[in-house]
Formats: C-alpha cells, structure tokens, sequence
C-alpha cells in the first residue's frame, strides 16, 4: 500500500518534470475575472461568454483526446471541459500546460483556466478551456485520497486539511465571523466607539482566573496577559468616553473543557449613565440581532434543549434558588455548611475551597439543567467584586448574567464607582490570593486612582465566543479554527524532514 511518502515523492517527481518543460510550478500571477458561484447562478448570463476562473482540483478525468477536471473556490466547484484541439498547447512563457501534460497535475493542485461558459452534453455548467495555467504544485494529497481525514485530533492538529475535506468545518468558520461582525455592528449602530485595549498588563483583572506571565525585555518587567477587557475599558468612562467596547482575545491559565479554552476571543462593552436594567434590555435584542444575523433563525434545539430566543426572559433570584435547592442561606450560611450540601450532591471539593467557589459550584449545578434564556440576578456580593451593590439590599450586587442551554452566555452589572468601597473589594479578593485562591482577583491600585478622580456610574457587559460554540452546538475545540494542543511532529514528517533539526 502506498504511503504518504509514496504520494510525496510521485509529486516531486511531477515537480522536477514541469520544471524541465520551463513551468513555473508557483507563479506569483493569477487573472480571475469570476468566481465559481458567480458562473453556476448567472448562467444565463454567462454563456457562451469567456471567463477565467481559479481553483483547487478535486478530480481529474482523461479519456482520449477528452479530459474533465473539477476545482473548487471558496465559493463553489465547477468542471473544466477539456479538448485536445481547444486547449492551447505547453507554453513556458506564459507558464500554459497544454493536455498532454495533464498527467503531471494531481488533485489538490492550484491550477487558472480560460475559456467559454457552455453546458455539457450531460447538462453540466462547465467551462470549455482554452489555456491552462499551474498555480500552485501540491505535494500532499488530501487525507481522503489514502485513508479518509475523521480522527480527531489529527484534525484540529491540520485544521487546513479538515476544512478542504470537510466543508460544514469551513462553514462553521464562516458562521463564526458573521457572529462576531454581527456584534460589531450592532454596538456601530447604536453609537458604541471601539477602542482597542492592551493585551499586556501591569496588573491584570476584571474576572476571576489564573493569568498567564510574560516578560517584556525593553521595560525588564513581568507583564500578564489581560484575562479581561474590564479595567481599561472602564478607564475610558472615566477618560469621558460615553459608549466602548473592545473584540479581541482574552487568555486565561485554565485547563480545557468544552465551554473554556485557555485562549478565546471575547468582547466587552461600557455605557455610561445606565444601570443594568438598561443592560438587560439592550442585551435581550443584542442577543436577538446577533443570532439572526449569525443563524438565520431564533430558535434552536441545544443539548436536548428547546430554546426560542424570542419568548419572555424569566427572571431569576440567585439566594432565592440556592435556598429552593438545597436548604443553603447564601449569607448565614457556614462553609462547612456549603461543603456538606456539595458533598451531598456528589459534587467536588477541594482542600483550598472557600465560601465563594462552594456556593458558585453549587449554583453551576442547578445552571447545566436550565433551558433558558433566562436572567439570574441579584448575585451576591462576595461573588461580585467590581458591581455595585443593590440599594435595598447590601449584601447582593446590581448584575445579571443570561443562562442559556445549561451555561452562563454573558455577564453583566451596573458598575462599581465607588473608589473608597472598590478598594474594600479588592483588599478582600486579595486576602484569598493570599490564602491560595489563584482565581481571585489582583488589587489595582492604578484603577482605585482612576475612580477617586471620578467615574459615572454606568453598565458594563461581556461575552465570549462561548456564545457562538453553544449555539453552533459544538464543543469549545471545535468551535476555534486552530485551538491548542501538544506540540508533536508525526514519524512521516521526520522522515521526510530528517535533514532538518526539528525538536
């Protein structure tokens, strides 16, 4: 049986040939006038017309003085008709093949070809060629020419072979930019201004997780990357910005599971002069917008889940369903107390565990059976750091977080401005640090400086491409186009490579 060895070196071989006919095997030229879709629905426009179009080859076919050639673009396939006393021979001036050399292009090849828009005999949209250009020689072959492309890992480890053998991977990618565009545009047309944030911070905040630590040469300091776009954000409110918001990438030190990815793309926005009633609102036809734009519908079937986007939001209070559900007083209620009631639902409990993680695992319990989209509110305030408290009752803050096939799809609250009671919090969420939490967050001192010169108060609100996973009905690796994984270089490749020093 051949190997991929095998295949390669055929190639090469075709390679060494094209270069003795004068072929330039990767040209830096290419003369598209149309793209496949455009030919297949503007036929009638088209036929009989000329045009030049580009592609990979998917299939080659030679009978005779006959041959028959399918490529693909991004936007479609279409077949290449090819006979001996049309197509215009082997030129190496033009870098033209002609179809005696047919035999030295292999599917996956790039190739350009000139010529009218017919039907076939069979009714096939086609274009009858007249020049023949190589644009790209592949060494490889596609997977599915040996052995298929379905093992998981060897997929995201060559994302670029699983989009071109499976297209519904490509498309999801496709669906991915039209959730993040659609976000975009929503905040433009409702006068938010996108301002870019730094990725590499003193101190770094806005959410409870471990950060990764570089080091920067030219200031000779350790830097974090941002785990959020909170802090910076909320310093334009105070610069006298009135509407922002930042897309881009977030990185958080965590393990991988199917709704969190140590590295994601997120996108947070700050309105000031609301509060998170106003948010609520605003988000319900956010979400709304996003999902048609994204989707083409609002209602969805999710793990087993209903769920239908343009019902009423319930309203949940978060002490008022851990009481419902296992007896626990949020407030008055002992850590041994939380640990038990874990304990008693088989859930994990850790040495290191405080109050805030055992009550948080205990409300993600009831989370992963909620259909939704409902809004949990009223949060506590040890849960909440940067929120600001709710007036008639201080021990819960002013948030809201959308719960959605069994996960939390945002989180929002109306911020905390208050620089005297930020700095409270952030002396508290320090103490943990200290005691072992290395989710808890940092004290920013620059921030607490930022407040004491003034900042309105204002709703602030984030959410993460977990939003699209869920909805896509995929899985967080699946759901990035090159997610991380442990370096390994297959025995194939060393061979081929052995010249080569590769670790």
């Amino acid at each position: 049986m051949a190997t991929l060895k095998d295949f390669r070196d055929e190639r090469l071989r075709k390679l060494q040939d094209l270069k003795s006919l004068g072929i330039d095997s990767y040209p830096a030229d290419s003369h598209r006038t149309h793209n496949l879709s455009e030919i297949i629905t503007n036929f009638n426009g088209l036929e009989g017309k000329v045009a030049t179009v580009v592609g990979r080859i998917v299939g080659i076919r030679k009978f005779g003085k006959l041959a028959f050639i399918v490529i693909k673009d991004f936007s479609g396939q279409i077949q290449l008709f090819l006979r001996s006393d049309l197509v215009a021979g082997v030129d190496a001036t033009n870098n033209q093949i002609g179809i005696a050399q047919l035999p030295l292009l292999d599917t996956g090849d790039f190739v350009e070809a000139v010529g009218s828009v017919i039907k076939s005999k069979t009714g096939e949209i086609s274009i009858e060629v007249t020049k023949l250009r190589l644009l790209a020689k592949a060494l490889r072959p596609m997977p599915s020419v040996i052995e298929g492309f379905t093992n998981k890992e060897e997929r995201m480890r060559r994302r670029y072979v699983d989009m071109n053998v499976n297209p519904d991977v490509r498309d999801r990618f496709v669906r991915r930019s039209k959730f993040w565009q659609a976000t975009r545009d929503f905040l433009n047309q409702h006068e938010f201004v996108e301002i870019n944030v730094p990725v590499l911070e003193h101190t770094t905040g806005g959410a409870d997780a471990n950060p990764f630590v570089t080091h920067m040469d030219a200031l000779d300091q350790d830097f974090y990357l941002r785990i959020s776009h909170e802090l910076p954000l909320k310093r334009l409110i105070g610069a006298g910005f009135e509407k922002v918001y930042d897309i881009g990438p977030r990185f958080r030190n965590e393990s991988f599971s199917d709704e969190h990815l140590p590295e994601h793309v997120a996108m947070e926005w700050y309105w000031a002069y609301s509060n998170w009633q106003d948010g609520m609102k605003f988000m319900e036809e956010m979400y709304k917008y996003v999902l048609q734009k994204t989707f083409g519908t609002l209602r969805f079937k999710l793990n087993n889940k209903a769920i239908d986007m343009e019902k009423t939001w319930e309203v949940w209070d978060y002490a008022s369903v851990i009481k419902d559900k296992y007896g626990i007083d949020v407030y008055n209620s002992s850590l041994d107390e939380v640990k038990q009631a874990l304990i008693s639902h088989k859930l994990e409990v850790k040495q290191t565990e405080n109050r805030a993680r055992c009550i948080d695992k205990l409300w993600k319990n009831i989370r992963k059976d909620v259909d939704g989209p409902i809004w949990l509110i009223n949060t506590p305030k040890f849960i909440s750091p940067l929120a600001k408290s709710n007036p008639n009752d201080e021990q819960s803050v002013q948030r809201f977080q959308p719960i959605i096939a069994g996960s939390e799809l945002g989180n929002g609250f109306s911020e905390l401005n208050d620089p005297l009671e930020q700095l409270a919090r952030f002396k508290e969420q320090q103490g943990m640090r200290e005691s072992g939490d290395k989710e808890a967050m940092m004290l920013d001192i620059d921030f607490i400086e930022m407040l004491e010169y003034g900042m309105p108060p204002a709703c602030g609100w984030g959410y993460s491409e977990r939003v699209f996973w869920v909805f896509e009905g995929v899985t967080a690796r699946e759901g990035v186009p090159f997610p991380q994984l442990r370096t390994e270089i297959d025995s194939t490749t060393r061979e081929i490579y052995s010249d080569v020093n590769l670790l």
